[in-house]
């Protein structure tokens, strides 16, 4: 097997490469420890929830909502069995399909989400929105775009970021 040679990154191109790194790696645990202090959730479960309250009669196939939150079945599947345990999601059986099981946030899951939702945008608020000026916020969402653009060129996760915004 040989190596295919591709260009090195040049200095600037190396400082945006690991500025985002650095920002990967240390966004995600501030807001899993935020969200797990203040509401005994991770993000990713904050996530499940954002997405069912935001579904029509807040209830969701498990196969449209671990594409709508960029999950495998069997992560999506462990994590929902630990909120249902919790009372927060229920699972259904799916009348359009036999096969397949809804999940529906309950009563219970409503009220944690919006006790949650306070603590987690003063949060996003303090680490990135007031960080930055307005003109950077543009660009951040027109880079951010094109990152996920380039990620997912199917665009089968773009709905989770125009049409379940809670942030």
């Amino acid at each position: 097997m040989t190596a295919r040679l591709v260009p090195r990154l040049d200095a600037e191109e190396s400082a945006a490469w690991l500025s985002l790194i650095t920002l990967l790696e240390l966004l995600p645990s501030a807001l899993d420890s935020q969200l797990q202090r203040d509401s005994d959730m991770t993000h990713f479960e904050f996530g499940v929830l954002s997405f069912l309250r935001f579904s029509p009669d807040q209830t969701v196939r498990m196969t449209e909502l671990a594409a709508g939150v960029a999950a495998t079945l069997p992560r999506l599947s462990h994590v929902i069995t630990r909120l249902e345990r919790r009372g927060i999601v229920e699972r259904l059986p799916c009348m359009e399909d036999r096969r397949a099981t809804n999940v529906r946030l309950t009563t219970i899951g409503r009220r944690e989400l919006v006790r949650a939702i306070p603590g987690h945008i003063a949060l996003v608020r303090r680490v990135v929105i007031d960080s930055l000026s307005r003109e950077q916020l543009d660009q951040l969402a027109t880079i951010a775009s094109s990152i996920n653009r380039a990620l997912d060129p199917d665009e089968r996760y773009a709905s989770m970021f125009t049409e379940q915004s809670t942030d």
